[in-house]
C-alpha cells in the first residue's frame, strides 16, 4: 500500500500522568499546537480528574 502524506494534522494518545495508563486518542494540528498537548481528563482507573500528556499511538 501507498503510505499517507504527512500532513498537518496528527494522530496523537493521551496517557495519564500519575497512572501511566493511554486512556483517550485524539487528533491535533501541528501548525497550531507545535508543543505537547495537555489536558485535564478523567481517568477511569484512578476515579478522578488528572492532566494528560499527549504520546505517539503504535
Amino acid at each position: 500500500m501507498a503510505d499517507k502524506k504527512k500532513g498537518p494534522v496528527e494522530k496523537i494518545a493521551l496517557q495519564c500522568t500519575e497512572c501511566g495508563e493511554k486512556n483517550y486518542t485524539t487528533t491535533k494540528n501541528r501548525r497550531n499546537i507545535p508543543g505537547k498537548l495537555e489536558l485535564m481528563k478523567f481517568c477511569p482507573k484512578l476515579r478522578k480528574h488528572t492532566l494528560h500528556r499527549e504520546t505517539k499511538i503504535k
